[in-house]
């Protein structure tokens, strides 16, 4: 008699448990919590005009890091494997490793300093050479020429500077992305000195003009 009171009591409580416990087909609804939160102050583009450099292996640095704020120095130390910055901001040395690097510098105004992160994107030292040099055009019919290079690291845009503007004739105008441009205001034969850079790898080309 004992034995039929425990069998009806277990059968009672197994028919109690499925409501109480979920069936293995009802899906799971999973609870997560979303927190929201401000993204990083930038570290970058804030106190440097510019933050990513391009060198090239082998090859002596001379570039600037140009503060946006005046009256601003810079703590002297080393960026990346065999180039430095000094106290004006000049970027100097012979990087010898490929590679990209990214340093802090410290640009301090009286007292205060703050930190800044700079890119150093070392690539190796791949042989480039001018496209075109001469560029004909007529008086008062605008230019539209391209000076360009063949060769060097792919994926790198060229800097194209004219280092003496007195060459240049009246109304024509050599563009830092080698576009050559303008209206020509008299005819002559015109040879402009420009100092081309991929990647740190700088040369002197002269940009002949011939205005008819």
């Amino acid at each position: 008699m004992r034995q039929r009171w425990l069998f009806l009591v277990a059968g009672l409580a197994l028919c109690a448990l499925p409501p109480a416990v979920p069936s293995l087909t009802t899906p799971i609804a999973y609870m997560a919590r979303e927190t929201l939160i401000d993204p990083p102050p930038r570290a970058e583009g804030d106190r440097l005009v510019e933050n990513t450099f391009y060198l090239t292996q082998g090859i002596t640095v001379s570039q600037w890091l140009l503060p946006v704020a005046k009256g601003v120095t810079f703590r002297a130390g080393y960026v990346a494997v065999g180039v430095s910055v000094d106290a004006s901001g000049r970027l100097s040395g012979t990087p010898s490793r490929v590679g990209t690097f990214i340093a802090p510098v410290r640009l301090c105004a009286g007292h205060a300093c703050e930190e800044q992160l700079i890119t150093l994107v070392v690539l190796g030292n791949v042989p480039w050479e001018p496209r075109e040099l001469t560029f004909p055009g007529r008086v008062g019919v605008p230019l539209a020429g391209e000076i360009g290079i063949n060769g060097g690291p792919p994926g790198v845009v060229p800097t194209f500077s004219v280092t003496d503007h007195a060459k240049l004739p009246a109304g024509v105008t050599i563009g830092p992305d080698g576009h050559v441009g303008g209206v020509p205001q008299a005819a002559g034969i015109s040879e402009v000195p420009v100092r081309v850079c991929v990647a740190g790898n700088c040369a002197g080309v002269v940009v002949r003009l011939i205005i008819v």
